[in-house]
């Protein structure tokens, strides 16, 4: 019977010894939570987007377009925004990400969750530089485009650290900056549908992968 057992026993050992080495070099506790926490908060901030411009619109639009003091103020109202929901989404992402490593009695910042932040804050960082650059010329046509392509990029890039999937991700997010810069007017629909709806799915899929047997 030993003799019988023992291809399964080595077959699982090379399972377990493949698991360690995994963890060694990837980051595998990234929440499923995580994104769908991330892609709600970016859903809510879109329709808050949206009311403040329908506002602006409603309120000073003429033919010669805005006035300049509804400008600004319209930009500075989006500029907070957007400060605001990404503090909300990253402040949910590591919430959830931190409670999935205490479950598995892991450490949240260790030589590889170092490594996948970097490559992620790399490419992000970058990219809001590059925003910031267009935003401060007035020239808001590619802004989200641009957001969407830098931070499809740095999830590609943060994908050898991570769970695969994330490639698939980022590779969405970068069709959906292509396709949004032929329809500028409707950007902040496609920042929706790349930020807010792309992350739900891409969480619950994760989660129904990766943590569903674990609950």
């Amino acid at each position: 019977m030993s003799f019988q057992n023992q291809p399964t026993e080595q077959l699982a050992d090379v399972r377990h010894i493949k698991e360690m080495m995994e963890r060694s070099s990837r980051f595998l506790s990234l929440s499923g939570f995580s994104g769908i926490a991330a892609g709600a908060c970016a859903l809510i901030g879109a329709w808050v987007a949206d009311r403040l411009i329908f506002k602006a619109y409603y309120n000073s639009y003429t033919e010669a377009g805005y006035s300049n003091e509804s400008f600004v103020n319209l930009r500075t109202n989006l500029i907070l925004l957007a400060v605001v929901v990404f503090v909300a989404a990253l402040g949910s992402a590591f919430y959830f990400t931190w409670s999935r490593t205490r479950r598995e009695g892991t450490n949240l910042w260790n030589k590889t969750s170092r490594r996948l932040f970097w490559n992620v804050a790399i490419p992000i960082v970058a990219g809001g530089l590059f925003v910031l650059g267009m935003l401060w010329h007035n020239e808001w046509q590619f802004v989200a485009p641009a957001s969407l392509f830098f931070y499809g990029l740095a999830l590609i890039n943060a994908s050898k650290y991570t769970l695969t999937d994330i490639r698939f991700l980022g590779l969405s997010e970068v069709l959906v900056g292509f396709i949004s810069m032929f329809w500028p007017g409707y950007a902040l629909y496609f920042w929706a549908i790349g930020f807010g709806a792309l992350h739900i799915l891409y969480g619950a899929a994760m989660w129904y992968r990766h943590e569903r047997k674990a609950v």
